[in-house]
């Protein structure tokens, strides 16, 4: 909750029994409902919760606290520390799976072992918090209850977020090494097939292997003064 104290309600039960602030202010402060407030204050709510004083916890300061009683329409300013204390890195262990989803763990490592071969035991069991024992044993079908075992997905069982099994996934395709996928004869590349060439005719030759007789030549022009010039020198008496 931003911009709240510590234990809101904890807070309220303190600011109610031991200011005069108004319910509006309490509830600001405290990021809760006025009605919530009023039910402090008529010990319908938070009925056994110890109040939290924020002054000694620093989270109010007298002045700001002064401030909100002296005027009802002052809202009270959360008093934020200066000094920054750094946030311990939580080490990642193994996964914690509650004791209700245990029993459906082994159906969860089946699942993956089928439908995600490339992941390796490292990673399913950062998944779903296995042991190297019971995955060598589902992988080698001597699991104590092979015969029993239904593929399940974890995501579905709650053992692990869907986030986290696609990282895994991806991380696992990564390591692979590439295949080269052969797919066959493909078309040849627009470039080659638009480019304008010369395109012999349909001859016989070509279609049949033989070469086309010659077409006859035209002939010489046909003088016919000649010829019957010659024809009149010829003796025919004779």
């Amino acid at each position: 909750m931003s911009n709240a104290p510590l234990m809101p309600k904890a807070t309220a039960v303190w600011l109610v029994e031991n200011t005069s602030l108004a319910f509006d202010q309490i509830a600001d402060f405290c990021k809760l409902h006025p009605l919530e407030v009023k039910g402090i204050a008529d010990g319908e709510v938070a009925a056994g919760i110890r109040g939290h004083d924020p002054i000694t916890f620093g989270q109010l300061s007298r002045e700001e606290l002064a401030k909100g009683e002296a005027n009802p329409d002052h809202r009270l300013q959360l008093f934020v520390s200066k000094v920054q204390v750094p946030e311990v890195k939580r080490q990642r262990g193994p996964r914690y799976t509650p004791l209700s989803r245990r029993q459906d763990r082994p159906n969860a490592i089946l699942w993956l072992v089928r439908n995600h071969p490339e992941l390796k035991d490292a990673q399913i069991m950062r998944l779903v918090g296995t042991t190297k024992t019971t995955l060598k044993a589902i992988r080698e079908r001597t699991h104590w209850n092979s015969a029993g075992l239904t593929p399940m997905d974890p995501v579905t069982l709650g053992l692990c977020s869907q986030i986290d099994l696609d990282f895994e996934v991806t991380r696992a395709a990564k390591d692979r090494p590439a295949l080269v996928v052969d797919h066959g004869q493909t078309l040849a590349p627009a470039e080659s097939t638009t480019q304008p060439h010369y395109t012999p005719p349909a001859t016989e030759e070509n279609v049949f292997g033989k070469r086309a007789p010659a077409a006859p030549t035209e002939p010489d022009y046909f003088d016919a003064d000649s010829v019957f010039g010659r024809l009149k020198d010829l003796d025919f008496d004779a």
